[in-house]
């Protein structure tokens, strides 16, 4: 990260534990939610298929800019199936970066040849073992695997929903991280019960143990770009949301912290660790805030 880069987020964490303040940091603009694939904890894939138009998505990305965004993630859908005409997710990025966004990150499958070295993280979604992996998202892992391995820069990280099915399998994504050398580190999050999703939520007891392996991994060296101290809050879902500081915009419509805010009771079960970590950290918790320094000063 640049010094300029890192002056400036720590300026707005301080004003904003200081003065609590609800200004946001960090935005998404939803390309599309057309995808390739039916993973079964996906609840918004393909519900309309549209893919929304450089003009509109640069509309989005100037209103994120202007109203404080300064990181910025392209989400789907699957993002590398965005075009528009000769347009392409790269020159998305390349604008995010010329408009003056600070860190500009893409969420994908995999399953598509991953060139796109402008951007800061790649977040790339691996969620479990090849067999559980299958079994949620269709027989897409050694594709998955192929893409990463011929990536033209070492700016991946990997994604994982933890959930019923793969639960046991959160030490073999932790593996594929420190042996795949395009592979910066991974990131988890446990499975949010969106609608006829509900079967695959952890139980309070599940997501302690899936912790109790996190932690062992971290303690060993293993590069997992999450904060050890948020941790017990996820377990308990003792932290704040929504997370104020975060906006998703789709399609137009903005909305606070995530797409599906407005499900009722879902913030209550809300399983993104990033979630946990960004109110914590906004609110001042000073084991947060030295994990958060630790950590993305090392990944970003």
């Amino acid at each position: 990260m640049k010094l300029s880069s890192f002056a400036y987020f720590a300026w707005f964490g301080v004003r904003t534990i200081l003065f609590r303040q609800n200004k946001p940091i960090l935005g998404t603009v939803i390309l599309t939610d057309k995808c390739n694939l039916h993973c079964r904890h996906c609840s918004v894939n393909n519900l309309t298929a549209v893919v929304h138009p450089y003009r509109q998505i640069r509309g989005e990305m100037q209103t994120l800019y202007d109203m404080g965004c300064r990181i910025l993630f392209f989400c789907g859908g699957e993002t590398f199936l965005w075009s528009d005409g000769e347009k392409t997710l790269r020159d998305l990025v390349v604008e995010a970066k010329r408009m003056g966004f600070l860190i500009v990150n893409v969420v994908t499958n995999g399953t598509f040849p991953i060139d796109l070295p402008e951007a800061d993280v790649i977040l790339l979604s691996l969620d479990g073992d090849r067999e559980r992996h299958n079994l949620i998202r269709g027989d897409t892992y050694d594709t998955i695997l192929t893409n990463i391995r011929s990536a033209s820069a070492s700016n991946i990280v990997l994604y994982m929903a933890i959930n019923k099915l793969n639960m046991a399998t959160v030490r073999d994504v932790i593996g594929v991280a420190e042996h795949e050398a395009n592979v910066k580190a991974v990131s988890f999050n446990f499975h949010t019960p969106y609608p006829d999703t509900t079967e695959l939520m952890l139980s309070r007891e599940d997501k302690k143990r899936c912790v109790e392996v996190i932690e062992r991994a971290m303690k060993d060296g293993a590069p997992v770009f999450n904060l050890k101290s948020a941790l017990p809050h996820l377990v308990d879902n003792s932290f704040p949301t929504p997370c104020h500081q975060c906006l998703v915009i789709e399609n137009g419509k903005i909305s606070v912290c995530g797409r599906c805010i407005d499900v009722p009771g879902l913030c209550e079960q809300c399983g993104y660790f990033f979630v946990a970590e960004y109110t914590l950290l906004f609110r001042g918790n000073p084991r947060i805030v030295i994990d958060m320094l630790r950590t993305y000063l090392k990944y970003i």
